[in-house]
């Protein structure tokens, strides 16, 4: 028996050992959770308070939580926030923080959070995005203060109440009222209770404020860091972040390497162990590096190729809230005129542009603000409720305006430039738009590329006549399509201002009344297409190169890539 019963078992011994090796050779081998996507440029900054596009959105968001993290649905989650409570009057929030750290082992404390928002509203910092903080009681006066030496002061007025300036070189300055001190500690409205408490009041209720705080320009930043080294974001040993990847390399124009963040406080959700950044400019570059394996999702896709390529499977045509326009320098002539301006607008065919130049859905934009988002009556959606406010290729209204404007059939009208950032799409847009003022006006520009970095300084600047644009809503509402365009407005970018259109932007922030504040921000849109200070061009659809092995990717509305929760498989 005891020799019987030992055969036996050798036997289940080596059939063992071979059924286990057969195993282990056939199976299948444990998925590389590493992911290349293309950004298409080199952003400008990775500095939360000086974030300006999207470019540098989709780094930020990778690396950074801010009290909300925007999900799927477009709708705030908590993040570092784990619970808030609003007020009655729905103006001050309280939010407890939840235990997170930085990379470099320190905690994240509403302090990082109040010293973020402050950094990014104080006028030194010049953060274009700083009219995000407006909404915070003291956020905008504080901004739009002046700095003496290390103290704030109002900007002075005349009798007449019109801000006083002076000449410094050949530029006007604001001149400090030495009277009136704004304490940022005191008069901005955010702050740190204690560690885990965070209490912000805001001028009124905002219905979208909790979209806000997931938003690049409110992330926090390390204070005991980003307080004692003005560099902190150009040097990746510098960069202390606190999101679900950490930035591990950068080569700038090149590439940018992320890895998990092992100290994340929801790092079991993420799934990628790492995500490459590539910066390829040129579309059909990045398409040939997708079809070898090169890259897994891209930004860009090359519009010739886009039908064939949705086709295949290998791109997919994303929602986008955002709006293709053109922008005139107001400041220049013959661009202060605005029958120049609605000439050049009315002259061009945005429906050839949308069939045979980006063929990825995109519709004519007879307005500025684009279609989905709601209204104030349940169902309805802004721009249906505004309607159009001018016809797409109106040739003969917009010579007539032109030889009103004394240029007729462009006789005497002078040379300009417009100016677009580096890619293809923006170059034939722009060649066909040349085209048509050409045929439809009689009116001859050249065209100017630049990389995006120096694109966006020239437009900031004023340094254009004609220049691209794009804008992305950053949140649910007509107001992120139009508060952007107030007198001075860090996005601006035009040089125009009209006292009415600020009235009514300053106006929809203080109702609450949803059909109220609605239509005064109709009559806002129907000021600004009326004035005129930018040309819209399409409403954007978002093509995207991406492979079949990559799962749960999110690219939401507007715009921002979310890798937190994607995996390969």
């Amino acid at each position: 028996m005891r020799r019987v019963l030992s055969v036996v078992l050798m036997v289940a011994l080596v059939a063992a050992s071979l059924f286990g090796a057969v195993s282990c050779s056939t199976a299948s081998k444990a998925v590389v959770q590493e992911v290349t996507y293309n950004l298409g440029t080199e952003p400008a900054t990775i500095d939360p308070a000086l974030s300006q596009g999207i470019p540098e959105a989709n780094v930020i968001l990778q690396v950074f939580d801010g009290l909300t993290r925007i999900d799927k649905d477009n709708m705030p989650q908590p993040a570092i926030a784990e619970s808030w409570v609003i007020s009655d009057d729905q103006k001050t929030y309280t939010f407890t923080l939840r235990d997170a750290v930085w990379t470099n082992g320190t905690p994240v404390t509403a302090y990082d959070f109040e010293y973020a928002w402050i950094r990014a509203l104080a006028p030194e910092t010049a953060s274009q995005y700083a009219y995000q903080l407006y909404y915070i009681k003291g956020g905008e006066a504080f901004n739009m203060s002046v700095k003496v030496e290390d103290k704030y002061y109002v900007q002075a007025v005349d009798a007449q109440g019109n801000p006083v300036t002076k000449k410094q070189g050949d530029k006007d300055v604001p001149v400090p009222d030495m009277t009136k001190e704004i304490v940022p500690s005191r008069d901005v409205a955010v702050k740190a209770l204690d560690d885990k408490t965070l209490q912000v009041t805001l001028e009124s209720p905002t219905v979208y404020f909790l979209n806000l705080t997931a938003f690049p320009t409110l992330m926090p930043v390390c204070k005991a860091v980003v307080s004692t080294n003005d560099k902190w974001a150009a040097d990746v040993t510098n960069f202390v972040t606190n999101g679900p990847f950490t930035l591990t390399e950068w080569s700038h124009n090149d590439k940018m390497t992320f890895v998990k963040n092992s100290t994340y406080w929801d790092k079991d959700s993420v799934k990628l162990d790492k995500i490459t950044y590539l910066m390829v400019t040129d579309e059909s570059t990045a398409l040939s590096m997708f079809q070898n394996g090169q890259m897994d999702v891209g930004s860009t896709v090359p519009l010739a190729e886009l039908p064939k390529l949705v086709a295949s499977g290998d791109a997919k045509i994303f929602p986008y809230l955002g709006t293709y326009y053109y922008m005139f320098n107001v400041t220049k002539k013959p661009f202060d005129d605005v029958r120049v301006r609605k000439a050049l607008t009315l002259a061009i065919d945005r429906n050839a542009i949308v069939t045979s130049i980006t063929q990825g859905g995109q519709v004519a934009a007879l307005a500025y603000v684009p279609y989905g988002i709601a209204d104030a009556t349940p169902g309805s959606d802004f721009r249906r409720v505004g309607g159009t406010f001018y016809k797409d290729n109106d040739i003969a209204a917009a010579k007539a305006l032109l030889a009103e404007a004394g240029y007729p059939d462009g006789k005497g009208f002078p040379a300009f430039t417009i100016l677009y950032n580096t890619s293809s799409a923006h170059k034939s847009i722009a060649e066909a738009i040349q085209q048509m003022w050409s045929k439809n006006l009689g009116i001859t520009c050249t065209l100017k590329v630049e990389e995006w970095g120096v694109y966006l300084d020239d437009r900031n600047n004023l340094n254009y006549e004609v220049a691209r644009a794009g804008w992305i809503g950053d949140y649910m509402d007509p107001n992120t399509f139009l508060d952007m365009f107030v007198t001075n407005g860090g996005n601006n970018g035009t040089g125009w201002g009209n006292k009415a259109y600020d009235a009514d932007i300053a106006k929809a922030k203080a109702t609450s009344d949803p059909v109220a504040r609605m239509a005064t921000l109709h009559d806002a849109e129907k000021i600004l297409m009326t004035d005129m200070p930018i040309m819209p061009v399409y409403f954007y659809t978002n093509p995207v190169l991406i492979t079949k092995h990559v799962m749960n990717f999110y690219q939401s509305t507007l715009g921002f890539v979310d890798w937190k929760n994607a995996y390969m498989e």
